[in-house]
């Protein structure tokens, strides 16, 4: 599992994920006495890409590997195989979601695609949350009546910073949702890139912090990895390096 948060303000948009890989072993025994753990396999994992001549931001959740193979390494096959010069971020999403339905049509994998796109003079931001196996490509950032719309998107583990942001419901004896808890709101409009960052980097670490004390399995952590992408360019915030 992973955690992978995407947040969208006027002035930018940030992609942010977690770097551990957890696995499920499992041993088989004599008589059936077999058994599974799940496991860290990886604290070292990219989730977070940047397609540069595009400036197009990719970040994956769910399972990691695929045959063996990180998914790192089935994104840069796409990106060589089947990606093209002229393409753009709004033909990305369905584009990925297609390539790797054609060999794990069932997998229970994930992204976050974001971008810019000229349209006439002026870049306009797009956010998309797509998944494999639910075959399912969404555009996030558009209100219902076409307008820009601002916020965050967090996919994977996503129980601890939802309890703390969203409103909690539960349904009453007839069968109507209300509130049990309203936090208060947060203005993303008027959000700074730097608090963009902030955030993203809160909702990892609150999730990492709280799952330390919790009984289960602990299955995001390691460094968080931060991109930026603007409307004049991308660039790497906070970013694992190779080292020795």
């Amino acid at each position: 599992m992973s955690l992978v948060v995407t947040s969208y303000v006027p002035e930018g948009i940030v992609l942010a994920s977690d770097s551990r890989q957890s696995i499920t072993v499992e041993r088989k025994g004599q008589a059936d006495k077999g058994f599974k753990v799940e496991t860290v396999n990886s604290d070292n994992v990219m989730k977070t890409f940047l397609v540069e001549q595009h400036g197009i931001g990719i970040s994956t959740f769910g399972v990691d590997l695929l045959e063996g193979a990180p998914m790192s390494s089935h994104i840069e096959r796409f990106l060589e195989e089947e990606w093209s010069n002229l393409e753009s971020v709004a033909s990305m999403p369905e584009n990925l979601i297609a390539y790797l339905r054609r060999s794990f049509p069932n997998a229970d994998v994930g992204f976050h695609v974001c971008g810019y796109m000229k349209t006439g003079k002026v870049s306009v931001p797009h956010v998309y949350h797509c998944h494999v196996s639910k075959n399912i490509v969404e555009r996030k950032n558009v209100k219902p009546d076409g307008a820009i719309a601002y916020g965050a998107l967090w996919s994977g583990q996503i129980d601890i910073i939802t309890s703390i942001v969203n409103p909690v419901m539960a349904k009453d004896a007839s069968g109507a949702e209300k509130v049990l808890r309203a936090p208060a709101p947060i203005l993303w409009n008027a959000m700074t890139i730097q608090d963009a960052i902030d955030f993203s980097v809160y909702a990892i670490r609150t999730t990492i912090d709280t799952m330390r004390f919790q009984a289960r399995p602990k299955n995001v952590g390691g460094p968080i990895d931060i991109l930026l992408l603007t409307a004049n360019g991308a660039r790497w915030i906070a970013r694992k390096e190779l080292h020795a």
